[in-house]
């Protein structure tokens, strides 16, 4: 025992003499030999600095400065390159630097971030180094009996292999493995042929110039450390989220996710939801159901109602399998489903904005490592959940600013809607699916016309009144009260109180109506199905009118709007003759669309 604590305290004394006999001051260093050590990388410049300063109070010289990509490294020094391998060495053996820090060149960092200011001093590594391995030697000491130092060489660095020896194991790496160094060199820029697993000329110069950089002997040929350096600088946004491969048993899929970032949270058919843990904010979502084709394309059609699909970013919907990206100011989502033997299996990918290196990276792993296995998502998993009817699935629905009632005045899909309705809108939409742009926009009159983006079949088209009816008719008016909760619109009955508005505008009826806010827009018909007018808001020039008190833009404004914007509207037949009451709702609810205004 004591041969064994005598030689463990010669070699702390024999490492700390070396460095602090090879360790020479900064300033004498020729800076075309100046070198740092990397300890760490992290994708945002706030992460960085928090882990820099954690370092800095266990080891001195630590310093911060850009990679560029979006990549921030703590490293420490500047030393000579001697001196780098030496203090690189004693700190891994101490385990005070992660295995796979490297030698760094000034050549690979930008502008420092850390420390900041002028004055900031810190111990010199070989007084530290010293400082800690006379530590441990005192603490041997005072636990057991002295004994006569026993003279050992300094620990020697961790063998690396002889040129021979690193051709031999490249040998042995299979086309796929060779591929991947390629393609790790080609990210960092130092090769641009074609990604083949072929280590020729080409490949042979890459390597030499990435080992130039990294301040290791330009051979052409990786040994087996530099190999896996080359690939954890390459993965090092894998690394940094944790990915790791999981299997959930019950949804029957096997992937690599954000580990690191995401963890198990609950089932709600048809997800399983692995929720943030990390202060990334990623989420993941695996999707499984049974179903078929109409299930597929359902989904599809709901995941695209859903806040974490914003309204930008492809879609695609062929044939067993669909994929949907949608991107905002915030999120970045990428959901990917596909149909297999009466199986929907699929995930979803939900990213922060400004992220999108190592978005792609991980969504590129999530996809390659994407396994069927055996299981699907019943329907009674996460039963116990509460409802709500803003959430699907425990997901919440993507809600518009407003909804408004308009309704077709053309075959073309064309809409009449009131003019609040897509003031300031981002974006509008017909029956929440349909993107439309506005063709004109008076608020002087209080109307708005719309044309969908695609061509649509109305169920029904106005037929604008040639003429007013009697005072005190009844008249209806189809909309959706509630801005689309109830899925479908609604008849509201009442009468036509007057042919003027109270300042005694002939382009507006009043009408005795309680009307809802969400069916401003909607069409007002007599009972033959034709259309008097179109509802105004019950918000007048910043008037809030009294109970029972609705206005119209009657048909002869109507007609008037759409032939300023160059378009014509139907009246009318020749002969016309009252509805029932079930015809005139199908007629007015046929022509009534849901029209939506988004930010």
């Amino acid at each position: 025992m004591r041969k064994m604590i005598a030689a463990g305290v010669a070699k702390f004394a024999a490492v700390a003499l070396a460095l602090a006999m090879t360790l020479p001051a900064q300033a004498q260093q020729n800076p075309q030999d100046t070198v740092w050590i990397q300890i760490a990388a992290r994708p945002s410049l706030a992460a960085a600095q928090q882990e820099a300063q954690n370092f800095a109070t266990q080891l001195p010289d630590v310093t911060g400065y850009a990679l560029g990509g979006g990549w921030y490294g703590v490293l420490i020094g500047p030393y000579t390159r001697a001196d780098a391998e030496r203090v690189l060495q004693v700190y891994r053996a101490e385990n005070q630097i992660p295995r796979d820090s490297f030698l760094a060149l000034a050549d690979n960092l930008r502008s420092q971030f850390y420390p900041l200011g002028a004055g900031n001093t810190q111990t010199p590594v070989a007084t530290l180094v010293q400082n800690q391995i006379q530590s441990q030697i005192e603490a041997l000491s005072e636990t057991q009996p002295t004994a006569e130092p026993v003279a050992e060489p300094a620990t020697p660095a961790l063998p690396d292999e002889t040129r021979a020896e690193a051709r031999r194991s490249e040998s042995r790496l299979s086309r796929d493995e060779r591929k991947d160094l390629q393609i790790a060199l080609k990210a960092a820029g130092f090769y641009s042929a074609a990604i083949d697993g072929a280590f020729g000329r080409g490949t042979r110069r890459s390597m030499s110039d990435w080992q130039a950089t990294r301040g290791l002997e330009p051979t052409g040929v990786l040994t087996t450390a530099q190999r896996q350096m080359l690939l954890d600088e390459y993965n090092a946004p894998l690394i940094s989220v944790g990915m790791a491969r999981v299997q959930d048993l019950k949804a029957g899929i096997a992937l690599e996710i954000p580990a690191g970032e995401v963890t198990f949270d609950h089932y709600e058919p048809p997800f399983a939801h692995y929720n943030a843990s990390g202060d990334l904010g990623a989420r993941v979502l695996l999707i499984s159901q049974r179903g078929d084709k109409r299930t597929l394309y359902g989904l599809y059609d709901i995941m695209q109602t859903l806040e974490i699909v914003p309204l930008e970013g492809p879609r695609s919907r062929e044939g067993n399998s669909f994929t949907l990206e949608g991107r905002d100011g915030k999120i970045v989502s990428h959901t990917q489903a596909s149909l297999k033997n009466g199986e929907i299996k699929g995930f979803t990918l939900i990213w922060p904005a400004g992220d999108e290196d190592r978005r792609t990276r991980v969504l590129a792993q999530m996809q390659k490592s994407f396994e069927r296995t055996d299981g699907v998502l019943e329907d009674t998993a996460g039963a116990d959940i509460q409802q709500n009817i803003d959430l699907i699935s425990g997901l919440e629905v993507r809600k518009p600013r407003l909804s408004r009632s308009g309704f077709f005045v053309h075959e073309d899909g064309t809409v009449v809607t009131t003019s609040d309705a897509v003031a300031g809108c981002a974006r509008v939409t017909l029956d929440h699916g349909y993107a439309a742009t506005v063709v004109s926009n008076t608020p002087e009159n209080g109307l708005a016309i719309l044309r969908p983006a695609d061509r649509l079949a109305p169920m029904a088209v106005a037929a604008l009144a040639n003429q007013s009816p009697r005072l005190q008719s009844e008249i209806a008016v189809s909309g959706f009260s509630y801005e689309g909760v109830l899925g479908a619109p609604s008849l509201t009955w009442g009468k036509l109180a007057d042919v003027k508005s109270l300042d005694g505008n002939t382009g507006v009826a009043r009408l005795t109506l309680e009307a809802q806010p969400g069916d401003a827009g909607g069409p007002v018909v007599d009972h033959t199905g034709a259309v008097l007018g179109m509802l105004l808001p019950h918000e007048l020039k910043g008037r809030q009118l009294p109970a029972g008190v609705s206005f119209a833009a009657n048909a002869e404004a109507i007609r008037a709007a759409l032939t300023n914007a160059g378009l014509s509207a139907s009246g009318p037949s020749a002969e016309v003759s009252a509805l029932s009451n079930q015809a005139l709702t199908d007629r007015a609810t046929g022509m009534t669309v849901l029209v939506s205004c988004w930010d």
